[in-house]
């Protein structure tokens, strides 16, 4: 058995609260080691009355109302908004586009960019790592432009490799679209870098940031990119919201990308008109509750800090991988450095069979291809088992890990 993982300091400035997450306890009160962060985070108490309030004593609809509770909820959504613009480093509010999650955001770009700017020949760069919502959108755009998508490979580690992205990049790319922080590996990117090559032949740079927001410090201004988007889930937040940030010279040129109620200017039977954005893309009835409690979590994150955060996660992985590569029979995937994630196979296991068995021992790990099957192919695996970190995570769901862990080696030899 490996030595026991040395405790985890408190996080600077607020000590470490797991009882602010009552989804951290079992319905008989026992404590539930989640460790399946990437996927969806635990909301905290914060929160979730956030969207009680919002969804009972204040709701009202937004923007059309005169009556004093929608105008109150109006402000309160158009405050959270900018709430969101502040927590990025956006230039304005009006860089801020409510959508349904990341996935969302990125078919947006490829749909309404993508479908005005891209033509038969050009080219757009991915990386191997991928999650699958920042290839298949792609690939759609590319199939209706005629376009052709480029992989751009990876470090040893498991790093997008810039040297070789410039190296194969070319004037013909359009579009690169990477992840911050990959959701199997956890490997960082560095996106100024990244920005750098883009631009140096007139390509845009569209980021998947889901697992990076919860983690790291984003300044949409300072890394350079074009757009940005993550999930609200992954923050904290509540399901079904999202954001997509991109520069306000881009949205302002971008059509709409779906038609309906309150994305637009006028509407007649012979033409309509669309509002500027970010309202032009924002069809229909607006996510309200989730906005506004998408806000509630931008200030429970920021009330800890996210060097605090990050900190907080970098020692629990520097743990983590120290106590399993102690097991022989375990395989660690992806850089020593790894952002909140840590993948791994228990030679001769299916990980669906080690997430099994952990969820026995009252352990919560995501186990299958994480909708990264290319890298899959890349890594030679069906599947891989991955732990994720977060705010509430500590030593406790290091050890229960090893402990189920080992009692996965005694059950299959």
């Amino acid at each position: 058995m490996p030595d026991a993982p040395t405790p985890t300091p408190p996080l600077k400035g607020r000590g470490f609260i797991r009882g602010d997450f009552p989804g951290l306890l079992t319905a008989d009160g026992q404590p539930w080691h989640y460790l399946d962060t990437a996927a969806t985070a635990q909301k905290p108490r914060a929160v979730i009355d956030a969207m009680a309030r919002a969804m009972g004593e204040d709701y009202a609809t937004v923007h059309r109302g005169v009556y004093a509770r929608s105008a109150n909820m109006t402000l309160a959504f158009e405050a959270a908004r900018r709430r969101v613009a502040g927590f990025i480093g956006a230039a304005g509010a009006e860089e801020i586009v409510f959508v349904r999650g990341a996935t969302e955001g990125i078919n947006l770009v490829a749909q309404s960019w993508g479908g005005t700017n891209l033509q038969a020949g050009d080219r757009i760069l991915l990386s191997q790592l991928e999650h699958h919502s920042n290839i298949v959108p792609w690939q759609l755009a590319a199939e209706r432009a005629g376009a052709q998508i480029d992989v751009v490979p990876l470090t040893e580690d498991g790093r997008i490799d810039v040297e070789a992205m410039a190296a194969m990049i070319t004037p013909a790319h359009k579009m690169v679209a990477l992840a911050h922080v990959s959701n199997v590996l956890g490997s960082t990117l560095d996106v100024g870098q990244a920005a750098e090559i883009a631009h140096s032949v007139g390509a845009l740079l569209l980021i998947d940031g889901c697992q990076a927001v919860p983690r790291l410090a984003v300044d949409v201004g300072a890394l350079g990119c074009d757009f940005y988007v993550f999930s609200g889930h992954k923050l904290y937040g509540p399901t079904g919201i999202g954001v997509l940030w991109g520069r306000k010279e881009l949205l302002d040129a971008m059509p709409p990308y779906q038609g309906g109620g309150s994305m637009i200017d006028r509407v007649t039977f012979a033409k309509t008109t669309y509002a500027p954005a970010p309202t032009r893309f924002e069809a229909g009835t607006p996510a309200i509750v989730e906005a506004v409690s998408l806000a509630a979590a931008v200030d429970y994150v920021e009330g800890i800090g996210l060097s605090a955060i990050h900190a907080h996660e970098a020692a629990l992985v520097a743990q983590a991988r120290d106590a399993l590569s102690q097991i022989n029979s375990v395989r660690l995937l992806g850089p020593e450095d790894s952002a909140g994630i840590i993948s791994f196979e228990v030679q001769g296991v299916h990980p669906h069979d080690v997430g099994t068995i952990l969820d026995e021992e009252g352990v919560a790990i995501r186990a299958g291809h994480h909708c990264a099957q290319p890298l899959m192919d890349h890594l030679g695996v069906p599947a891989t088992a991955r732990a994720s970190f977060g705010i509430y995570s500590d030593e406790s769901d290091i050890a229960a890990l090893v402990r189920g862990i080992e009692r996965v080696r005694k059950i299959f030899g």
